[in-house]
């Protein structure tokens, strides 16, 4: 059942000091990546606003993202799932089951109305009248649509519930079809990646509930906070693409030096994800670092596009029309060019100093003649 509490009283009930929460306000600013001034107004969101109710389904998945999400460690998930929201159904870790659990949804949709989160795992299948996907001894789909009739907002998370993923891979017979194009009445907040980052999921959730409004959202509805740049941009490989150094073979040198894993496959360039910057497992490593190219996994329609090792060839490379085939030759021939140069340049250098110190010496041995 929902409860008006507010987070910072349950924390108190916890024996949590007013230190150790003004340190939390602190450290969650910083992973959103908030100025250390926004703590305060952290701290103050979760003294006075009471907990939001939150509503989580799960359609077609795998359940990946709520693998991913109870992993989080800034925050700690126990801490947003049993302090920060009031999560009231969750058909994979609530006690309760049948009628039960599902006599929550209704009394949530009515005592909360408008003012609920709508939480949505995996998707919903549209052909044979959404047979594919039963919860409750009904179609997902008559869920979802119901569910989602009182609610304020939709987190879509995941990319089956954003873009449909894998589920929805040709020849999709069971028309696998992301939340946005069931729901158009409500904003869908897209939270993409099989399974997305931890700490993207958890400060998403935070976002929300200490500012009361949405992040700002990029033009495919993911918020811009974690989704605004290239995995590619803040790379630590990056250097050794800028210099032409990329892994030909899984086992060869460049692979063992760390090089640039772009012609294996590697989509960073064309993926928006916080990998790069937030990483995995309380920031320890990420796909790349492990030595294994990214696959796409936040961007729609990976799953059809070929396979994740095949070589991308079309990107701009250093502002030119170029792509990793050239750009090795194009900076071994801008370094080739500038050696060149510098070594004529020294070499005129000499010669002017050589002549100079000639005519020197000659205009001293004809004074010391007179």
């Amino acid at each position: 059942m929902a409860t008006t509490e507010t987070f910072y009283e349950v924390m108190r009930q916890q024996g949590i000091t007013r230190r150790s929460f003004l340190s939390f306000c602190g450290l969650t600013a910083a992973t959103l990546g908030l100025a250390p001034s926004f703590a305060g107004r952290i701290a103050h969101a979760m003294e006075t606003k009471p907990r939001t109710p939150v509503l989580w389904l799960h359609g077609l998945e795998c359940t990946c993202c709520s693998e991913s999400f109870i992993r989080s460690a800034h925050p700690l998930v126990s801490d947003v799932v049993l302090s920060m929201i009031s999560l009231d159904y969750d058909d994979l870790i609530m006690a309760s089951a049948g009628h039960q659990a599902e006599a929550i949804l209704e009394e949530i949709r009515h005592k909360y109305k408008g003012n609920y989160i709508l939480a949505v795992e995996g998707n919903p299948p549209l052909s044979h009248d959404g047979m594919s996907c039963i919860v409750g001894g009904r179609p997902f789909l008559d869920q979802l649509r119901e569910v989602a009739a009182d609610c304020k907002v939709v987190i879509a998370w995941g990319s089956c519930a954003s873009w449909g993923c894998v589920q929805a891979a040709h020849p999709n017979p069971t028309r696998a079809t992301p939340v946005h194009k069931v729901i158009h009445d409500k904003p869908v907040i897209k939270v993409p990646g099989c399974p997305p980052i931890a700490e993207v999921m958890t400060g998403v959730i935070t976002y929300m509930l200490t500012f009361d409004r949405i992040p700002e959202l990029d033009r495919q509805g993911r918020p811009r906070m974690f989704y605004g740049q290239r995995i590619h941009d803040k790379c630590y490989r990056r250097p050794h693409f800028d210099a032409g150094q990329f892994v030909e073979r899984w086992d060869d040198e460049g692979a063992r030096k760390g090089y640039c894993l772009y012609k294996m496959g590697c989509k960073g360039p064309t993926t928006y994800n916080a990998c790069s910057t937030t990483r995995w497992n309380e920031g320890v490593s990420f796909p790349i670092q492990s030595g294994h190219g990214c696959i796409g996994c936040s961007e729609d329609g990976f799953w059809d596009k070929s396979s994740f090792y095949d070589h991308v060839t079309d990107v701009q490379l250093l502002g030119v029309e170029a792509n990793a085939d050239k750009v090795g030759m194009v900076v071994a021939g801008t370094v080739g060019a500038a050696v060149a140069a510098h070594a004529a340049a020294s070499a005129v250098r000499r010669i002017r100093q050589g002549a100079s110190e000639r005519a020197v010496d000659e205009h001293q041995g004809e004074n010391d003649q007179a």
